[in-house]
């Protein structure tokens, strides 16, 4: 039975509460009785805007759902129709935004973004270090480096393999950092002399980079380097010299490693890669925030029979050519991704009911974040007092407009300095996308982020469009106009209104975290696509993803960029309607067993073990990130081919059915699973994973979250039993 502590009309879970009352408030210098008060008074001036706004979702489906049933899809009069009920809005003014101050990692330095769930310790340790990784760890450890020729990826060391991790890593030094004379291979000393690089080739020539000032420090004595620091793009490269080290001592020039600067910016997150339906899960979030903004987080675990623990980097020094110490940022600096304005949590009920999740999180994650915003700590994550909040799944300027209006009175609330509460706009639901230009209008003076968030968009692309037709098969919706012109249009329309040097322009997540080497091969186009910032789902991808920033200056792209034409608004508005439907029965099967596969296999975790983000392998055993907007897009992906008559009810059940044997198999190795085929009709995370189809058409917008989350607290609640 959950016990609640009741504060004026709150009711507050004691888990939550014990939390406020003795780690967060504490900390943050604030009055517990005057924190409370305000909180409950904020809570009922905001929550009958957020009904309104859910509502006004829930409106504009409604109509475009009754227009598409009585007519053909046609554009212009689509368009026109869309004006006519306020779901496009009129242009706004040409402006720029006046975000300021702004940490150097999100305004002007172009890199990899890592997104990680903030309830795991141990990846929320391992992405705040992630600004720094080996090369040659990134390299050996993943396919980028092919296994022919002997190069197998051993338990011991393979000197063949390592050859080829060090040709490659050399070949990266002379793209990015090319001597005047021969080549990084041929190198067999570096040195400082007279305040320069010097480099003595094999065959005696002497040498320095082509680009002198690429060269900004070392470390060690100038005749004999232990780090030399390299900077192109305005990221870092140290290269690490030790001849008695085992690779330094086959190295001619004793480097025993590269070090790139990485992922220079990470997404701790409290949204879709977690799953946290109460206060007990929502808690130990905010505890692992809490303790990066101390710089206290730690974890210990065990691996290959030997414990490790895990604590936050401290930062990086050397000295410059003329002797200085110069200090690097020696971790990722963190931005929080809150919650959207659907969800209600039980953490916290006034007068009886269940407030909601995103003003629950507005109104405690700054608390959390004032050490570092005040400059408390001593391992800061902001040099400039500011804190940096993600917000998902908003639907058009008045839901930002409400949510810069809630970051103000969480300033007040906490004893905040005035707009040290930013901004990230997730681009990711149409209305956003179709008003873009109004909704970075709203938060201007606040906006550091926008980004596309391609598998959440599509799954509204696909809900808001259910009664027009069926969808083109899953892997064809890249392909669709409209897509093309989303992308597009994100990066013009964040240039246009002077995103440029004041904040990130982001794009989406690579979802194959095994396959790198084709990560390497294409993710290139997210920086010369215009965006400072991609997301990679682990550090050693964000290490591969590096290099494409040391490759393509972003900046001269942007500038580039702002002399384009944007695509189209008609583009935009385009569906991914299928124009025939001519699938084979054969073809239709491999779609539904494929989505339902991945389905079940991303359920089954969220429900039963409460893992908002995984590798789940899909039909074909490969291995994909899946969060809660890989399964919005499956799951309403079978809703509208149902919808229309491309796959039957009987079909879906008795693919399930399959598929839940399959994930059984899958899965069968890890100790906490519990199979779903031994008891179809009485497991939870099956039904639910049904119920995600079979119900689809009907979730706000298609969003998973009302049935993960039911699911979820049904199990917990039967376990508690």
């Amino acid at each position: 039975m959950t016990q609640h502590v009741q504060m004026g009309d709150l009711a507050i879970d004691q888990i939550l509460f014990d939390f406020m009352e003795k780690e967060a408030l504490p900390v943050a210098g604030l009055n517990s009785k005057t924190y409370w008060e305000m909180f409950e008074r904020i809570v009922k001036a905001f929550t009958e805007k957020n009904k309104q706004l859910l509502q006004q979702r829930q409106t504009f489906q409604t109509a475009m759902t009754t227009w598409h049933k009585e007519q053909v899809f046609d554009l212009e009069k689509y368009k026109q129709f869309l004006y006519e009920i306020g779901y496009l809005l009129p242009e706004v003014a040409d402006f720029c935004i006046e975000t300021a101050p702004v940490d150097a990692e999100i305004a002007t330095i172009a890199g990899p973004q890592l997104v990680v769930p903030v309830r795991n310790a141990r990846y929320s340790l391992n992405a705040a270090n992630a600004r720094w990784g080996s090369l040659y760890d990134a390299l050996y450890g993943f396919n980028v480096i092919s296994e022919q020729d002997g190069a197998t990826k051993t338990a011991q060391y393979n000197p063949i393999r390592g050859q080829k991790v060090i040709a490659f890593a050399k070949q990266f030094l002379d793209e990015n950092f090319a001597l005047k004379i021969g080549s990084h291979v041929d190198a067999i000393r570096y040195f400082i002399e007279e305040n320069k690089l010097v480099v003595i080739l094999e065959n005696g020539q002497t040498t320095t980079l082509a680009i002198e000032a690429q060269c900004v420090g070392f470390n060690g004595e100038p005749s004999a380097l232990t780090e030399l620091v390299l900077k192109r793009h305005q990221l870092h490269v140290i290269i690490q010299f030790d001849a008695s080290h085992f690779i330094g001592r086959t190295d001619k020039a004793q480097v025993k490693d590269i070090i790139l600067e990485s992922a220079v910016t990470t997404i701790q997150d409290l949204e879709d890669s977690v799953a946290a339906v109460d206060a007990e899960e929502k808690v130990e979030g905010y505890r692992n925030w809490l303790g990066l903004m101390q710089g206290t987080l730690t974890d210990q675990f065990e691996k290959n029979g030997e414990i490790l623990k895990r604590t936050l980097n401290p930062d990086r020094s050397y000295k410059n050519l003329i002797g200085d110490t110069v200090y690097l940022h020696g971790r990722s600096v963190m931005l929080l991704r809150n919650v959207g304005h659907l969800m209600t949590n039980p953490a916290i009920l006034v007068n009886g009911e269940e407030i909601f999740e995103g003003i629950l999180d507005i109104l405690i994650t700054p608390v959390l974040s004032k050490i570092d915003i005040l400059g408390q700590n001593a391992l800061k994550n902001s040099r400039t007092g500011s804190m940096y909040i993600v917000k998902p799944k908003m639907h058009g300027p008045d839901e930002v407009k409400f949510a810069v209006e809630l970051f103000e009175q969480a300033e007040q609330l906490i004893g905040l300095p005035n707009k040290s509460l930013k901004i990230g706009i997730m681009d990711e639901e149409r209305r956003t996308s179709v008003n873009l230009k109004a909704c970075i209008a709203e938060a201007k003076d606040r906006i550091i982020f926008i980004n596309t968030g391609f598998m959440d968009r599509t799954g509204d692309e696909i809900h808001t469009f259910m009664a027009a037709g069926p969808m083109v098969r899953k892997a064809d919706i890249k392909q669709q106009k409209w897509f093309s012109a989303y992308e597009n249009r994100n990066v013009a329309i964040g240039l246009a209104c002077g995103l440029q040097g004041k904040a990130q322009i982001g794009k989406g997540m690579w979802p194959k975290p095994d396959q790198l080497f084709e990560m390497y091969q294409t993710k290139i186009e997210h920086p010369q696509a215009g965006a400072s910032c991609a997301w990679v789902p682990s550090p050693s991808g964000a290490v591969i993803h590096a290099i494409h920033y040391y490759q393509c200056n972003v900046a001269q792209r942007q500038t580039e960029l702002l002399q384009q034409k944007m695509l189209s608004l008609d583009d935009l508005l385009t569906p991914p309607l299928a124009k025939e439907v001519s699938w084979s029965a054969e073809e239709v099967n491999q779609e539904l067993e494929n989505n339902c596969q991945g389905i079940l296999g991303y359920v089954v975790r969220w429900v039963d073990l409460g893992m908002g983000c995984s590798k789940v392998p899909d039909i074909h055993h490969v291995g994909l990130m899946e969060d809660r907007a890989t399964l919005r897009i499956s799951s309403q992906h079978i809703a509208n081919w149902l919808h229309h008559g491309i796959v039957t009810a009987d079909q879906i059940s008795e693919t399930l059915k399959r598929m839940a044997q399959i994930v059984d198999q899958q899965n069968a190795h890890d100790p906490k699973y519990k199979a779903m085929s031994e008891n179809l009709a009485n497991n939870i995370a099956f039904q639910a994973a049904s119920d995600l189809i079979f119900k689809g058409e009907i979730q706000p917008s298609g969003y998973t979250e009302p049935l993960l989350h039911a699911a979820r607290l049904k199990l917990k609640g039967d376990i508690a039993r």
